[in-house]
């Protein structure tokens, strides 16, 4: 595509006209390609705009079917390099359909937060295709990150930049003209769109002046001169006055307005730019991702992706429940809630009192909260156990004044986090069990800064050493167990509800750094287990240093003898196949 080119727009002259359509293109023929190109708007309704967008009913009108579009393109083909102007997914999908007729694509600057869009581009052969991107609106810094990410999704042949943009009737000294210089000085090809009155001298001069200016092409809106036009007909020269294409210049060179994004463009920007909207509905608690929005124009005041992102990246989750076809707010987020709730009971029958052994100077369950309170993203640190009378004596081994102590039911454990949450307005739990006394900060921030990210119900590491990792689980997601389960009697193997039930619920299994993964058993559930955990302490006393995993995991690689002080021990819940069909029955959600 040399300097010179010219794209030829037909917009929405035809208001929905086949045969008006195919007459303009018929009329155009005399222009030819390596020199003309022609654009053509494809687009549905429902994947553009919401029904309460002001325009909706018009783009309604507008709409063609696939047969009627083979027929459109098919013949501008002839002549002309066919460019698809792209909205929706009713556009991207016009690309893959025609694909091998298509020259290249515009994306209006409204259209390139359009995730949808662009990831359907991305899985479609582009290679060979030019892409123009209209930066109308846009300040410098924003047109080299959309670039970038542009680049960095879609495979084509050469990025190309537009300046101009669709107000009626748009001022020469509104137009954006200057920012040609300043985009090729950069290193950018650019595009001229232009939108100036139809019958108007500046019609004929102002594209030239692009082309002065440095554009290596003009984007132009043509029409009928022989018919009644409805839309798009302001800035739409006729086919005759095409050949009108010469004038005098440097006329119009003065007084253009320098500042890169006048407010005219900056409210047009505003008003069409498409909004990512919810494309089903979140409940309170959880933290959208991309996959979540379709985008579409509104007139609602919402954030665009990159503002959710920012509002994301700090960790942010919506403050309420928003339904399908909403948009966000500022005020729809809030910091997340977050609990590390220990599960303990003394009931335990390989070894009796189990929380209440020693690991060193301190009982293991103690050990266990003073790990715990290591983690820093836990708002509040609760050790939950039953409201029996013979788990009392745990009252008293919270390890620190700050932790909560919680008794509720004694089986239903997901019951029993529940009445806590409640009480704190807990988001998301960090779930441990108290036979766990070395429970690792590093790997509880992993699991949940992924579990964040992802968006996940339920978050947990692939490998690791038993007792060392915790499970990262929405309150929201308890909730639907408890809706569909009523009393969860085997909820002490709180796991099983979710892998089970994976088409429920979003899992993420997070595969950890190698060095936070060993073979190594930390939890406690036998003597041999309690003998290990004393070695440990040993280890740490004499070195005069508290408890680290990597210090740990360096102890046992060089102590292997140390290691195999538990080796032969097994985990019930891997071993035991009654258990385990059991689990997988009863944890299974039923249709």
């Amino acid at each position: 595509m040399d300097k010179g080119y010219t794209i030829l727009e037909v917009a929405n002259v035809h208001a929905g006209d086949f045969n008006y359509f195919q007459d303009l293109i018929s009329q155009l023929s005399e222009y030819k390609k390596p020199d003309y190109g022609i654009k053509l708007q494809v687009f549905k309704a429902d994947l553009i705009a919401l029904p309460s967008f002001s325009d909706y009913g018009i783009y309604e009108e507008l709409l063609f079917d696939w047969n009627q579009w083979s027929k459109i393109i098919s013949q501008a083909a002839e002549t002309k390099d066919v460019w698809i102007d792209i909205f929706d997914l009713y556009g991207a999908e016009a690309v893959q359909r025609f694909n091998e007729m298509i020259y290249g694509v515009k994306f209006q600057a409204s259209v390139l937060e359009n995730y949808e869009v662009i990831s359907a581009l991305k899985e479609t052969n582009m290679k060979g295709k030019y892409l123009v991107l209209n930066v109308a609106g846009l300040e410098m810094n924003e047109i080299h990150q959309k670039v970038n990410y542009i680049k960095s999704e879609i495979d084509c042949k050469e990025i190309i930049l537009q300046v101009g943009y669709q107000n009626y009737p748009t001022q020469i000294s509104k137009s954006g003209i200057f920012k040609i210089k300043e985009l090729e000085t950069s290193g950018y090809r650019v595009i001229f769109a232009d939108h100036s009155p139809g019958d108007s001298e500046e019609a004929i001069l102002l594209p030239l002046m692009a082309y002065h200016a440095g554009a290596m092409g003009v984007e132009k809106h043509v029409m009928l001169g022989d018919r009644p036009t409805k839309y798009d007909f302001q800035a739409s020269i006729t086919v005759n006055r095409l050949k009108e294409y010469t004038a005098q210049l440097e006329k119009y060179f003065k007084g253009i307005d320098t500042t890169f994004v006048n407010e005219v463009e900056a409210y047009y920007l505003a008003k069409t730019i498409q909004k990512p909207v919810l494309n089903k509905s979140i409940s309170a608690g959880k933290a959208p991702t991309e996959v979540d929005f379709y985008y579409r124009r509104t007139d609602e005041d919402g954030l665009m992706l990159s503002e959710i992102q920012a509002l994301l990246d700090q960790g942010m989750v919506l403050r309420k429940g928003l339904l399908k076809d909403s948009v966000l707010r500022r005020e729809d987020f809030k910091m997340p809630v977050v609990a590390l709730i220990v599960a303990c009971r003394l009931k335990s029958s390989r070894l009796k009192s189990k929380a209440l052994l020693n690991i060193g100077d301190l009982p293991s369950i103690q050990m266990c909260m003073k790990n715990a309170l290591r983690i820093p993203e836990a708002h509040h640190i609760v050790l939950a156990t039953s409201d029996l009378e013979s788990d009392a004596a745990l009252r008293d081994h919270t390890y620190d004044d700050s932790v909560i102590f919680h008794q509720g039911d004694p089986e239903d454990v997901i019951l029993r986090y529940l009445d806590i949450c409640d009480k704190l307005n807990v988001n998301t739990v960090i779930r441990l069990t108290g036979d766990c006394p070395y429970v690792s900060q590093e790997i509880a921030s992993i699991l949940l800064k992924s579990h964040r990210e992802t968006g996940a119900d339920y978050t947990a590491a692939r490998d690791f050493a038993v007792g060392t990792s915790t499970e990262i689980i929405e309150v929201e997601a308890m909730r639907e167990i408890k809706r569909h389960f009523g009393s969860a009697e085997y909820s002490e193997y709180m796991t099983w509800y979710f892998m089970n039930n994976q088409e429920h619920f979003k899992t993420n299994v997070v595969e950890l750094p190698e060095e936070y993964v060993r073979d190594y058993r930390l939890t406690l559930d036998y003597q041999e287990d309690l003998d290990l955990f004393n070695k440990i302490a040993e280890h740490f006393a004499s070195i005069g240093k508290e408890y680290t995993l990597k210090g740990l995991f360096e102890f046992l690689d060089d102590n292997p003898d140390v290691a195999a002080l538990n080796g032969e021990m097994v985990l019930t819940y891997k071993t035991d196949q009654k258990l385990i069909d059991t689990l997988n029955e009863k944890t299974k959600i039923r249709s």
